[in-house]
């Protein structure tokens, strides 16, 4: 698997006021977002990071940077009911979708918060299970998007994080970077009015995070251990787990 090396790449703009402002302006298209930035396999995606969550007993899961919610519903129906998930983002707007979502699924015991992924507002030792999706690499400060993470993390438990990749195959790779550079921003100039930057920024976004072995040492670097990850869809995505 390849890795990309964040400090030879260029410098994207992740301040809290931006990535905020660009998620509150996209919020009603973000599903949409994904689906096209995945070749709309992000279900999939989801439901293969769900399958590999070590769930025991009743202990809250956090999703973070939930945005609306997709795969802290999706643990809810694997947990069961008894088992109490958060998801926290920090974009209002895009957890009232979440919450929407919610509201036609009864049965989800899901509960959404307003927070800072670099600032969590929970206790030390909290949650069970932490994890994110397609998020991390908006964090501004991705070892403190991290350190947050294992910090609510019970000891013993699980940080597991699906992120968009590079994926490595020399066709697909080209093809990869076409669509990325050329057909996406294309396509989201016919979705968006007011949000075209956005459809330029997430692109970019995966191009300059670390990916592969770079992830997984940034991970162990910040607390975890039996850190492993395995790239999905020829490394078009990955998933990380870590142990705390």
């Amino acid at each position: 698997m390849a890795t990309v090396d964040a400090t030879n790449t260029k410098e994207l703009d992740k301040s809290n006021a931006r990535v905020r402002e660009m998620f509150r302006q996209i919020a009603p298209r973000y599903d949409l977002m994904n689906h096209l930035l995945s070749l709309n396999i992000d279900k999939r995606w989801r439901n293969q990071t769900v399958s590999r969550l070590r769930i025991e007993g009743n202990t809250p899961i956090l999703d973070v940077c939930t945005g609306t919610g997709d795969l802290a519903l999706a643990i809810s129906r694997r947990a069961g009911s008894d088992t109490p998930v958060v998801g926290s983002d920090f974009c209002h707007a895009m957890l009232a979708i979440g919450d929407q979502k919610r509201q036609q699924q009864p049965e989800a015991n899901v509960n959404f918060l307003e927070a800072d992924a670099q600032h969590l507002p929970f206790d030390d030792n909290q949650f069970q299970v932490v994890t994110v999706a397609f998020g991390l690499r908006n964090v501004a400060d991705t070892d403190r998007g991290l350190q947050e993470m294992v910090r609510v993390c019970r000891p013993g438990g699980q940080v597991v994080v699906l992120e968009f990749s590079q994926p490595t195959a020399p066709g697909l790779k080209q093809a990869y970077q076409f669509y990325f550079k050329h057909a996406l921003p294309r396509i989201g100039q016919m979705l968006a009015r007011n949000d075209k930057s956005a459809y330029q920024y997430l692109p970019e976004s995966v191009g300059s995070f670390p990916c592969g072995q770079a992830l997984a040492d940034r991970m162990k670097q910040n607390g975890l251990h039996d850190v492993k990850f395995t790239p999905l869809t020829f490394g078009v995505a990955t998933i990380y787990e870590g142990i705390k």
